[in-house]
């Protein structure tokens, strides 16, 4: 046991704690600043989650930008309009922004365990939103009495069952991406229905 804890040269091993609630992330940082401002090569559980989660974290910044400009440039090779490219795009950036607001206000904690969500409310948005673009295109007035709003509705409908299920899990990191997941495809669902028709205005016949 002692040269598990002293070494031959005198120097012992440590163990600190943090005080409080180690889930918390605010506490686990500043538990780990406290602990490399007295020994910057410190290691840990503690240390290994924080940088984890800013690796996890830099990753998915990245993996969204270039999904962002994979869906701009797919849908400019469908669409073949920049406007239109930009209509499909406005209530994705809409409840991007909706949910991340949102999280603050709830004191809903983005870690790399939830973080997950985020891409896919990049597939969600566009994929509500790419009917109601080209129900408009095809010059169909009244999009929200169609079928068609009624089929993504009803679509919508069972994912977030499936997505809200995940909040009832006893898992943390499980019971949180259920609720980042649930909260981004409501946003992503107000967006299409309400802003999305507002802001394409009347009808116009596709032209090609």
């Amino acid at each position: 046991m002692r040269r598990d804890w002293i070494t031959t040269d005198g120097r012992a091993l440590i163990e600190v704690y943090p005080k409080g609630n180690p889930r918390d992330h605010r506490a686990l940082i500043a538990f780990t600043d406290a602990v490399r401002h007295l020994a910057p090569d410190a290691t840990g559980a503690p240390i290994s989650i924080q940088e984890s989660g800013r690796t996890v974290t830099s990753a998915f910044i990245h993996a969204g930008i270039y999904a962002v400009i994979a869906i701009a440039l797919l849908a400019l090779i469908i669409l073949r309009r920049i406007a239109d490219v930009l209509r499909l795009l406005a209530p994705l950036i809409l409840a991007g922004i909706l949910t991340l607001a949102t999280i603050v206000v709830i004191d809903l904690p983005l870690n790399f365990a939830n973080i997950i969500a985020l891409p896919l409310l990049l597939s969600l948005g566009v994929s509500y939103a790419i009917y109601f673009v080209s129900y408009w295109r095809a010059g169909t007035a009244n999009p929200l009495q169609s079928s068609m709003a009624r089929a993504v509705l009803f679509s919508a409908s069972t994912v977030l069952v499936a997505f809200g299920s995940l909040t009832l899990s006893s898992h943390p990191g499980t019971s949180g991406m259920g609720k980042l997941l649930t909260l981004a495809l409501l946003y992503c669902l107000l967006s299409t229905f309400v802003f999305l028709p507002s802001l394409l205005g009347t009808p116009k016949t596709d032209r090609q």
